[in-house]
């Protein structure tokens, strides 16, 4: 049993990877959002919801003492969300994470200049790397709702391929990311439809 705690849980990838992490079984879920009312519980088995803000660090250790993975799916000021994360793990004695940041962030989507508006995911992903904990930074295409399960990954350095990337693709890679020990550990990886 992989114990999962979804920071953001009531975005759109957030609710898709939860529907994922159901399907794929052997998992208990952890909601994090700032108002839980917004979001019902699909699977009151598996799942709990914990209302709080990441950046309020005893809410946030409370709801992650006992995860396996912590997954972040957030917006705002993500370079001090993502120091309140790695401070969180680093006192509960969590290891791995998976961080939501952009495709674009390190200029490596061809044609593309960097734009001002990428700067709170180039930020937190320059705090995420700097951290010791097992992470792997995920840098998505914008999302389609196309069904198919195919992606391709780039690796930090190389040129970003394509610029989509389906919802569910992207779930998937999540729930491999969180239930395969070591996959891409310490990776920034791009991901958009193969």
């Amino acid at each position: 049993m992989t114990n999962v705690l979804i920071l953001g849980a009531n975005g759109q990838l957030a609710r898709n990877t939860t529907r994922a992490f159901l399907e794929h079984g052997n998992v208990s879920l952890t909601l994090y959002l700032r108002q839980a009312s917004r979001l019902s519980n699909p699977d009151p088995q598996w799942v709990s919801v914990v209302e709080g803000d990441v950046l309020f660090p005893g809410t946030l250790r409370a709801a992650m003492y006992g995860a396996d993975v912590v997954y972040a799916n957030l917006t705002g000021d993500m370079a001090r969300q993502a120091r309140a994360i790695v401070d969180a793990m680093h006192a509960t004695g969590v290891k791995r994470l998976l961080f939501i940041s952009s495709m674009g962030i390190y200029g490596e989507v061809p044609g593309e200049r960097y734009r001002a508006i990428l700067d709170p995911y180039r930020d937190s992903s320059e705090v995420i790397e700097q951290s010791d904990l097992d992470y792997t930074i995920l840098r998505p295409g914008w999302f389609t709702r196309d069904p198919q399960f195919r992606y391709q990954i780039t690796q930090k350095g190389e040129p970003f391929k394509g610029r989509d990337v389906s919802l569910n693709s992207l779930s998937e890679l999540i729930v491999q990311l969180a239930t395969v020990p070591g996959l891409h550990v310490r990776c920034s990886l791009g991901v958009s439809n193969a």
